[in-house]
């Protein structure tokens, strides 16, 4: 009996089984289509299902996230302190060569004190110097001067050096109280004394009125190149020594050319500037043209 009527349930489930099955896709999207209805009709309801679903889990996710946080804390803890240690010992580093530095440098300067103590040499003269600009250029075929916007009442005195951003230019040979005018050192009438910075070659620069100028008094067979640098020797006390003046262009039978090292046809602004020696007597200067 108990076999007949197992079989029988058997035989009533199978048609069930097999209608289930076919209208289980068409039952899930009507469930996912109802789900949506009842969130769009009563969306408080859901929106708060969900806060006590969120709610519920928080403590878990915390619970979750904080070993995490705290290994990240550590490592970065471990990290900061691996650098601040390599930095240490960078800067302690940097400090022992400073302090060998600084010991070198107390030691030669106790021994530059001493030397000069022992030689008697006087330091050098504190220099001033004024700004001022080219306002005229009132030069000809046989004169090449400047005037400048400083005079007396600036403290512009005769035979200061006047000074561009590449080195020498002149020196001042009138001064009036707003004003001065500055030779050129190409003018005919410059003279000054030079030095070669290779050889150590005295000579006497010389303007003859054109671009550059020319060396004089220069022994026969002396080793001169081109491109040789020519600065200020400090002789007859008109200049210090190693002021730029200019470099060799050109070495020949016909002598020695200089080419300054400012340009001197495009003069904006130059320097008077005051090197504290005494007033050398510079001869009459060269008239009006």
């Amino acid at each position: 009996m108990k076999s007949r009527s197992s079989g029988s349930v058997t035989r009533l489930a199978a048609p069930l089984r097999a209608l289930a099955q076919r209208f289980s896709f068409l039952l899930l999207v009507l469930a996912s289509i109802a789900l949506m209805m009842v969130g769009k009709i009563d969306s408080v309801s859901v929106d708060s299902a969900r806060a006590r679903v969120t709610d519920a889990f928080a403590p878990i996710l915390d619970a979750i996230s904080r070993p995490a946080a705290t290994a990240a804390r550590v490592v970065e803890s471990v990290v900061e302190l691996e650098n601040a240690f390599e930095e240490n010992q960078r800067l302690k580093a940097e400090n022992a060569r400073l302090l060998q530095w600084k010991q070198a440098a107390l030691r030669l300067e106790a021994e530059n004190n001493s030397l000069r103590s022992l030689l008697r040499v006087r330091p050098d003269p504190s220099v001033n110097y004024i700004a001022a600009r080219v306002i005229a250029t009132p030069g000809s075929s046989f004169v090449r001067t400047l005037v400048v916007t400083a005079g007396k009442r600036d403290g512009v005195r005769k035979g200061q050096a006047a000074l561009a951003g590449a080195g020498l230019v002149g020196r001042v040979i009138e001064v009036g109280e707003w004003s001065s005018r500055i030779l050129l050192l190409t003018d005919i009438n410059a003279r000054i004394p030079v030095v070669l910075a290779n050889t150590r070659q005295r000579a006497i620069l010389a303007g003859d009125n054109s671009d550059q100028a020319r060396l004089l008094y220069l022994p026969p067979e002396s080793p001169i190149q081109v491109g040789e640098q020519v600065v200020t020797s400090g002789d007859g006390g008109l200049f210090p020594s190693g002021l730029p003046v200019g470099v060799v262009t050109a070495v020949s039978e016909r002598g020695v050319r200089v080419l300054p090292s400012a340009d001197l046809s495009r003069l904006e602004h130059l320097r008077l500037v005051d090197f504290g020696l005494p007033v050398t007597d510079l001869g009459p200067s060269p008239e009006w043209k």
